[in-house]
């Protein structure tokens, strides 16, 4: 049987990076490993339940959203065992997704507020992970959060550019301007590293914009841009 995966691929990043940057930004222990995978799969069943709004191949998707959903409780299951208070984090996702499936069933999934919904959702995710090890939100994970949120969000600005929005000259100017004052402030609170961690995405938001790259080129970049964010972000929080 194949498996129905969801098709943004840049969302496997904002899956991964914030979860284990929020481990890292107190201490990384064994229930790690099933919370995320639990978190993996609540995401694969999210798609599918999103889709259903859309009212359209209602059993296809009930019958993979049901996939996904009953292991990814079960391995939930661990973290919620072990930090009972963790579901709070669960209940704060539960707006975001409200959004994301009002975008959904109206059939507009690129949407600039659906996407960055789903940006802090992920982020929320990261302190969660955080969290479970320490039993209390750290200045670390509160960095990890912000830091998540702001670099998704430019690179959300950046793909809008580079395609959907590549002939639209002020979103263009949005994007750089954006790109630009996220280190900057970074600067001025005294955060250099994660100030660091923000240049490349203001190097190839200027360099790349108007370059005929195709999709998968410009998904590739991305991946290796936000492989960098999360190296240095590392030295930010460790």
């Amino acid at each position: 049987m194949k498996l129905f995966m969801p098709k943004q691929h840049g969302a496997w990043a904002m899956l991964i990076i914030p979860f284990w940057l929020g481990a890292a930004a107190s201490e990384v222990t064994w229930q790690h490993i099933p919370f995320f995978i639990g978190w993996l799969l609540l995401y694969l069943g999210t798609y599918p339940l999103l889709l259903m709004f859309k009212k359209k191949k209602m059993s296809f998707y009930r019958k993979w959203t049901i996939i996904y959903m009953l292991p990814a409780l079960l391995f939930l299951m661990v973290p919620l065992f072990t930090q009972p208070t963790i579901v709070y984090f669960g209940f704060t996702m539960i707006p975001f997704f409200i959004i994301n499936a009002y975008f959904s069933a109206r059939n507009k999934d690129r949407a600039l507020m659906n996407d960055l919904s789903a940006i802090v959702v992920f982020a929320i995710a990261g302190l969660a992970s955080s969290y479970m090890a320490a039993t209390e939100i750290n200045e670390n994970a509160i960095l990890v959060f912000a830091a998540s949120i702001l670099f998704f969000t430019g690179s959300t600005f950046y793909v809008k550019t580079m395609i959907r929005e590549k002939k639209n000259a002020q979103f263009k100017w949005i994007s750089w301007s954006y790109h630009f004052i996220v280190p900057v402030l970074w600067l001025a609170i005294g955060e250099m590293v994660v100030a660091i961690a923000m240049l490349s995405s203001l190097i190839r938001a200027v360099a790349f914009y108007g370059k005929p790259l195709s999709v998968m080129k410009v998904g590739i970049y991305e991946i290796v841009n936000a492989a960098l964010f999360f190296i240095i972000m590392l030295f930010a929080i460790l």
